[in-house]
Formats: structure tokens, C-alpha cells, sequence
């Protein structure tokens, strides 16, 4: 792996050094790639475009970054700005030198890459849905095939629009594709140039996201999951990761190994986050999950979202514009980080709220509100 690292040192000094330019671009691609932002951004806005799109894109993310947990805990990767300076491949006091920013000290291992891995999975579901939604039915394009073989017939029945449609839908997928892929590739490049991640390691995230979120096309249950479900899935999850973390502290590794090294070699202290650690990672996510559940499952979903006013247009512009405000408000509070228990605790209790206030609470009061107008209207 030395070879591998080594290589992987010289992409990044050439990203630095001949691309300096940049990097507040980069610095954004990374914000982008930021798995905080699927609950805070991407999940509000397609939840009340499609409530499947936001249910499958929750299920998703959580289960994508658990993996990447569990991954990146097997996996034992280094980052880059601390195996520069602790690695003997170097000889001579030759150790390169990286330049750190204030997103580089992450503090969990490094492959794969958790950025990479939930941008890849949560855009995968992005894309796959829009064409899914603008795909052309299998009978009218069976129709426009045959109407093609009788030019005469088709020009006296049918404009000439059918047979564009398919090449439309065709540019379209190309240019989301397309798409896709350099926002992708813009994240991957971020996450080497700050020095947080080495080259095989985003591109290990990126796939591992992409397959992650072409399994669940194949899970439909989860769109009308109970209570219950969510519950279970919950528990399995946060135990598996317990019980793997306890039964390699019994024979002697201890998987917080990476948190050492941050504080140990990130250039500032105070770029050494809490919420960046492992556990922190995995408790937001679960709160997530949790607070998903008790959402689509709860009366003011069924009253508001599920209601007469849930397919209202105005509804949904109401409850995008309510929730997209609310979260930037609510992301403003800082949790306290003198305590770590107490810290997870409230990060899980927050991520709870995010999907709560998105499917349940927001939506309901837009509900009354649009409700009370209304009544005085009539």
C-alpha cells in the first residue's frame, strides 16, 4: 500500500501546487459532496416533489454511510496528512509536505471516502428518478415505432413531435449522465486536493455509493415501511456496529486508532471536529432513520402530505420554501462538545427533528395555515 499511498501523494501536491486557483471551487464541490447536506438540502426539496424520491434518498444515505462506517473500520485507510508525516517510504527527512485547510482534519479512517460515497449514492437517486418521471410509456413508444414504418399514416394521424420524444428522452438522459458525472468527479478532485483523502479512496466511495443506491431500485418496501420497520432496522444497525467495534476492542484494536492521529498531526486544533468522528457519523444517522419513521408513519402526515392539500402546488412551494428556512435556522444551533455522550445524544435527537420537521410538523402547520385561508376566502 506504500506504492499506492505514495502515488497517490504525488496527485495531490500536483492538484496543489498547479491548481491553487481553484480552490474556493473546490472547497464548494466539497460542501456539495458534504453528506450533511443530503438532510438539510436534497432530501427537503425532493421529498415534497415525490414523497418516494425523499423516502428512498433517506434510506439510502443512511444505509450507504453505515456501510461506509463499517468499511471504513475493516478497511484501516490512512489519510493522507497524517501518513506523510508518520510513513518510512520516505527516506532522508524527504517526507513531502500537504498543505492542510479547515475541512481536511477529518478525524475517521479515509477509505472509503464518505463524501464520495454520499454524493455518488444520493445524485444516483436524483438522476434515476428524473428519468424515471420523463420516461416515455412502453405502449406509446411501441406506437411511435410502428407509426414510424408508415410515414404517410404517421403524418396524417400524428405530428412529428412522437418521434422526437424518444430522441428528446435520450439527450436528456445523456445530459444528466453527463451531468453526474463531473459533479462527481468535482467532488472526488476536492477531496484529494485538500490532502483528507488519497485518489483510490474516492474513487472506491464513488462506486460503493452508486451500487449502494442501484440496490435499493430494487427495494420497494421501504416506500411503505411501518413504525416498526424503522425501529428494527434501526436497532440491527447501531448493534452490528457496536458489536463489531467491541469485539475488535476484545482482541485488541482499537477502531478509533484515526482519532488519534488527527489530533496528533492536523496542522490547527481547532479544524478537529467532534461531529467528524465516527460514532458522531453513525448516531446522525440513525436519528435520520428514526425520525423518518415516526414521520411518514404519524397523523399529521397522513392530515397534511397525504390530505386534499397534498397535491397542491402551492402546498409544495409552501412547505419547500418553509422547510429549506427552517433547516438553515435550525443548523445554526451548536451542540455543546465538552461531553462526547451528551454530544451524540443531542446530535442523534437533532438529526431526529431534520426529517420530523420536513415530512410531519412543517408541512401540517402549512396545512392549517392554507386551511384558515380558506375558510376566510369562502
Amino acid at each position: 500500500m506504500d506504492l499506492v499511498h505514495g502515488s497517490g501523494v504525488l496527485v495531490i501536491q500536483h492538484l496543489q501546487n498547479n491548481y491553487r486557483e481553484y480552490h474556493s471551487f473546490l472547497n464548494f464541490m466539497s460542501t456539495v459532496g458534504d453528506p450533511r447536506n443530503i438532510f438539510l438540502v436534497y432530501f427537503p426539496l425532493w421529498f415534497h416533489l415525490s414523497h418516494k424520491v425523499g423516502t428512498k434518498m433517506i434510506w439510502v444515505a443512511v444505509i450507504g454511510d453505515w456501510f461506509n462506517l463499517i468499511f471504513k473500520w475493516i478497511m484501516f485507510g490512512q489519510r493522507p496528512y497524517w501518513w506523510v508525516q508518520e510513513t518510512t517510504f520516505y527516506h532522508n527527512n524527504s517526507a513531502p509536505h500537504l498543505e492542510q485547510f479547515q475541512i481536511t482534519c477529518e478525524t475517521g479512517p479515509g477509505s472509503p471516502s464518505g463524501h464520495a460515497m454520499g454524493s455518488s449514492c444520493v445524485w444516483y437517486v436524483m438522476i434515476t428518478s428524473v428519468l424515471h418521471f420523463t420516461r416515455p410509456s412502453p405502449s406509446f413508444q411501441r406506437w411511435a415505432d410502428i407509426l414510424q414504418l408508415f410515414p404517410n399514416v404517421s403524418s396524417f394521424f400524428i405530428t412529428g413531435d412522437v418521434s422526437m420524444c424518444p430522441f428528446r428522452f435520450r439527450l436528456l438522459r445523456s445530459g444528466l449522465w453527463m451531468a453526474f458525472w463531473i459533479i462527481q468527479m468535482s467532488v472526488c478532485i476536492s477531496r484529494v486536493f485538500i490532502a483528507t483523502h488519497f485518489p483510490h479512496q474516492v474513487i472506491l466511495g464513488l462506486l460503493s455509493g452508486m451500487l449502494v443506491a442501484a440496490v435499493f431500485d430494487h427495494i420497494p418496501s421501504v416506500y411503505s415501511a411501518s413504525l416498526k420497520v424503522y425501529m428494527q432496522t434501526n436497532v440491527f444497525l447501531f448493534s452490528f456496529a457496536v458489536c463489531l467495534y467491541l469485539l475488535l476492542k476484545v482482541m485488541g484494536i482499537d477502531l478509533l486508532w484515526s482519532v488519534t492521529k488527527a489530533k496528533k498531526w492536523c496542522a490547527n486544533p481547532e479544524w478537529i471536529h467532534l461531529d467528524t468522528s465516527p460514532f458522531a457519523g453513525l448516531l446522525r444517522n440513525l436519528g435520520a432513520l428514526f425520525g423518518l419513521g415516526l414521520a411518514v408513519n404519524s397523523e399529521m402526515f397522513i392530515q397534511s402530505c397525504k390530505g386534499k392539500n397534498g397535491n397542491k402546488t402551492r402546498f409544495k412551494l409552501m412547505c419547500v420554501a418553509a422547510t429549506l428556512t427552517c433547516l438553515q435556522l435550525f443548523d445554526l444551533m451548536k451542540m455543546p462538545t465538552h461531553t462526547e455522550v451528551l454530544f451524540y445524544v443531542l446530535s442523534f435527537c437533532k438529526s431526529a427533528s431534520v426529517p420530523l420537521g420536513v415530512v410531519a410538523v412543517i408541512p401540517y402547520c402549512v396545512h392549517l395555515l392554507i386551511g384558515d385561508e380558506d375558510r376566510k376566502l369562502s
